[in-house]
């Protein structure tokens, strides 16, 4: 509105007036580091919104939350203390067990307290570990083509079929949910109706991150090349709704390319406009009357052999990407000639 911006530097000196009142004087119950964090957030999430109005991108700027509704804070190199032989942790003044899922390596950067819905703790610790480099392998490679019935089409036929969690629960959703609009606003059995929705929902998210981290790993121990299609996950969401979010694709993806640093496996990305599902993957003729999606199985006018839509599309994300990260030299005319981005 005013076109002027507050660094972090002016909201930290603006905290400290704030404290000194008593009506913010609850901000006085966390250290001095967890108060700066805040204005680091702020300063992120504008910064961020300034870049993507630069790209013309649809953004908004950083919300107001509630202090009831804020879930996490973050200590730098004060107001923390870890006791490994006990397994204790002291925030502030309090001493504080924890349960430690994995040991702590290398130099401590930040220790970020988190509630999630249900009303548990957690906390995460960034270390500063010096890692050593991972060589990429040789081995087999292979194409995926992301679907709603199938998880992920190979090129090889190893299929991977996704359980659908959300699907699977749908009914216990609807019954809790049901549960929780029939109790009265601020009551403890609205309350407790609210946790029970929370732990289904954080079930259904566990069992799908599980998932996706165990799939991941077994396609990096398999593959030493893993060719995908770039596709709009977000625009896909929007299109078939709660079946997109249900499978998690760009989750999976993410947790993929965190695996595959691990294994020295290459993660190739296809251009998304390369018309994998229309090519035959046999004599290359392309079939542009194949824009209907529901249209699962088809025939080359061409050369006359049958394709499944899905792993025809596999087969071809595989040969595209393969002979990309090879440095193919393909003839422009010829329907397999589309750039691949290699990561």
């Amino acid at each position: 509105m005013f076109k002027k911006y507050l660094d972090k530097n002016k909201l930290q000196k603006h905290l400290v007036k704030l404290k000194n009142q008593e009506k913010f004087s609850y901000i006085r119950e966390l250290g001095s580091q967890a108060v700066q964090d805040i204005t680091d957030r702020i300063d992120r999430g504008y910064n961020l919104f300034w870049r993507n109005r630069e790209h013309k991108l649809r953004a908004s700027p950083p919300n107001f939350k509630r202090v009831r509704n804020y879930k996490s804070f973050t200590l730098k190199q004060a107001g923390w203390k870890l006791n490994d032989k006990t397994g204790m942790i002291r925030l502030g003044k309090k001493w504080y067990h924890y349960f430690k899922s994995r040991n702590i390596e290398g130099k401590i950067k930040t220790v970020t307290i988190k509630r999630d819905p249900v009303g548990d703790i957690y906390i995460y610790i960034v270390s500063d570990v010096s890692t050593e480099e991972v060589i990429g392998r040789t081995g087999k490679s292979v194409g995926y083509d992301f679907g709603l019935k199938i998880f992920l089409t190979s090129s090889d036929g190893n299929d991977i079929i996704s359980p659908l969690f959300f699907a699977r629960s749908v009914k216990i959703i609807k019954n809790k949910s049901k549960k929780l609009s029939r109790k009265h606003e601020g009551s403890n059995n609205r309350r407790r109706a609210k946790l029970e929705l929370a732990r289904a929902y954080r079930k259904i998210f566990n069992q799908r991150k599980d998932f996706h981290f165990k799939t991941a790993r077994i396609i990096c121990e398999r593959y030493a090349i893993v060719c995908l299609e770039d596709l709009n996950l977000k625009g896909m969401q929007k299109r078939y709704g709660r079946k997109i979010s249900d499978l998690g694709f760009y989750n999976f993806v993410q947790i993929l390319k965190y695996e595959a640093k691990k294994f020295g496996t290459q993660i190739v990305f296809i251009d998304r406009w390369y018309a994998s599902s229309q090519i035959c993957n046999n004599c290359g003729y392309k079939n542009s009357e194949l824009k209907d999606v529901r249209i699962r199985e088809w025939n080359c006018p061409k050369c006359n052999k049958h394709h499944d839509r899905d792993r025809n599309a596999a087969i071809n994300i595989h040969r595209v990407g393969a002979s990309t990260l090879r440095g193919d030299k393909i003839r422009p005319d010829y329907p397999y000639g589309q750039s691949g981005v290699c990561c």
